[in-house]
């Protein structure tokens, strides 16, 4: 028997491609302000705005978190019930070629362009050469738990993304024998362990149960918001709950980071209520920067050190330059995310899709 389908599923979620857009071009900025030496010279132009990407703009992870949880509820449990699907197992792998083939390949780039870039400059910023420890840490997507040093920037995020993405297949696996209502209990409950516990303690930064508090609000808000007659009956009471909660979390030790979460969360729920999720922006350069956003963000790291060992090896020294090289760098990071995109991510995510 067929998969029950999820309304909606067959639209481009316009919304959720601008939140994708604009949060993977706050990573770029932010990897370009803190990485490489071009950013040093651009500083002197406008201090303040390189240090607020370069300090800041990574709180746009939060945006990608939430969206994830957002969308993993949406086709894992709709309703709240784990879809009639594979074992968790089989769940798991095809999540895992999906994300991590990609990532896989985004890495064997990212060490050539390392290695490329060494040749031209010498900076804090290169990552020292792999070896074999390293990358098997990374392909099996441990090295944030084993504390392994990172191949590329970023790449932290896919680990946890992984981790999160098996919490919660975990969560509806132990509640798939009831209502929709115990899985949204037992969601709720690690939330709320998360946003009074686990993310105030910095040493479970590399586990999951640390994100989990932005990632379960995109969850909850999925599930909340997903039809007029849930929204009448519990889900309002859920998404009161829910904001109270986390603004009591936050009272009590107020973080940015799950400010922003909280936002997006609201900002989710309100748009699927009124309908709009599906219909705004109407951009095409938006939404295909959205699509893209995956790509831009394994890439972006590798591509952006490439461009500083150019400029620090054969651009003069000079603010305007050096910031020229910043802006083609950005420019070259979606370029390259563009590329990669088409020709290895969409073909080796098609590997990990679960057959109709």
């Amino acid at each position: 028997m067929s998969a029950p389908a999820v309304p909606g599923a067959g639209e481009r979620l316009m919304l959720i491609d601008a939140f994708k857009a604009v949060a993977s071009q706050l990573i770029v900025l932010h990897h370009l302000a803190f990485y490489g030496p071009m950013s040093d010279w651009t500083h002197r132009i406008a201090p303040e705005l390189v240090a607020w990407f370069s300090q800041d703009a990574r709180m746009a992870v939060q945006v990608f978190l939430v969206i994830a949880g957002f969308l993993a509820a949406r086709s894992l449990a709709p309703d709240g019930v784990l879809r009639p699907a594979p074992a968790p197992g089989r769940l798991l792998w095809q999540r895992y070629v999906r994300v991590a083939l990609p990532y896989l390949a985004a890495l064997g780039v990212a060490m050539v362009c390392t290695e490329l870039a060494r040749l031209w400059m010498a900076h804090d910023s290169l990552p020292a050469p792999p070896d074999l420890w390293q990358v098997l840490t990374h392909a099996l997507l441990v090295h944030t738990l084993l504390d392994v040093d990172s191949l590329s920037a970023g790449v932290w995020y896919v680990a946890i993304d992984f981790q999160l993405y098996a919490l919660l297949i975990g969560l509806l696996w132990l509640t798939r024998r009831g209502s929709g209502l115990w899985a949204k209990a037992l969601v709720g409950t690690v939330v709320v362990a998360s946003l009074f516990h686990f993310n105030r303690d910095a040493d479970w930064d590399s586990w999951a149960l640390y994100f989990f508090g932005a990632y379960g609000l995109g969850v909850l808000t999925q599930w909340s918001t997903r039809s007029a007659d849930v929204w009448r009956h519990t889900g309002r009471w859920v998404m009161a709950a829910l904001v109270g909660l986390t603004l009591l979390a936050l009272a009590i030790d107020f973080r940015e980071r799950i400010a922003l979460a909280l936002a997006v969360s609201v900002v989710l729920a309100w748009a699927q209520r009124q309908g709009w999720l599906f219909t705004w922006p109407r951009s095409r350069v938006v939404a295909y920067l959205g699509r893209i956003s995956y790509s831009v963000f394994l890439l972006n790291f590798p591509v952006a050190l490439v461009v500083n060992a150019l400029f620090t090896r054969y651009g003069s020294a000079d603010s305007l330059v050096q910031t020229g090289g910043v802006l083609l760098a950005w420019l070259a990071c979606n370029l390259a995310g563009a590329a990669f995109h088409h020709a290895v991510e969409q073909p080796l995510s098609r590997l990990g899709r679960a057959p109709r």
